[in-house]
């Protein structure tokens, strides 16, 4: 079913200011989030591999992995929160489905990924030499 205007006014007010980039599954990122401590804040930067994207609307919400002391961790992180501060992007994951739990089981260079071409993104071609 489609929202209603109702519906689509309330969600309005959640969702977030400020763009982030578009990224996809398979996709490396490093996401800045901020963190209150008291009243102190501060920025905490997470790598890791995007395994899902889910959710429409205001419930958007990624699924990021890393490895840290050699065990897998998996964060869930709402799109629309304002606790995001802004996301890199590192490289562009060559895969062919959009859940990437595969990658669970799958330890040291076994769980890279190749990495795709990205448009507009082109390596530059060394400088030519001087005819003598």
């Amino acid at each position: 079913m489609h929202a209603t205007k109702e519906i689509q006014a309330v969600e309005k007010k959640y969702t977030r200011a400020t763009p982030l980039p578009t990224f996809r599954s398979g996709d490396t990122v490093i996401v800045h989030s901020k963190i209150k401590e008291g009243e102190k804040a501060r920025i905490q930067y997470v790598e890791g591999v995007v395994i899902r994207k889910s959710g429409n609307g205001t419930t958007k919400t990624f699924t990021l992995r890393k490895i840290s002391d050699g065990i897998g961790v998996e964060i869930i992180y709402p799109l629309n929160s304002e606790s995001i501060a802004t996301i890199e992007i590192v490289n562009h994951g060559d895969v062919r489905r959009a859940r990437l739990f595969y990658l669970r089981g799958l330890t040291g260079k076994a769980s890279r990924l190749k990495t795709r071409d990205v448009v507009g993104k082109t390596a530059a071609a060394p400088a030519a030499k001087p005819a003598k």
